[in-house]
């Protein structure tokens, strides 16, 4: 998963080699926290909030096989 939202971020910025995605495993959930450039992180959010929940939308699609929930934190 980490993986997978690394590679949409980048795609989205752009400073994509300032994007860093640590991965807080826990018993039953794992937080994602996306860290980007200030000047990029509009970008990640979006208007309205629009690309974060549209990244959670891939990541909630992407999880269901693992059976585990996974949360995406943009970290300023």
């Amino acid at each position: 998963m980490k993986d997978l939202i690394t590679l949409i971020v980048q795609a989205l910025v752009d400073q994509p080699e300032d994007v860093s995605v640590n991965e807080i495993e826990g018993a039953h959930t794992t937080v994602l926290e996306v860290t980007v450039a200030k000047s990029d992180m509009g970008k990640v959010i979006g208007k309205r909030g629009r690309n974060a929940q549209a990244i959670r939308t891939i990541l909630s699609a992407a999880s269901g096989k693992r059976r585990k929930n996974y949360m995406l934190e943009i970290v300023e």
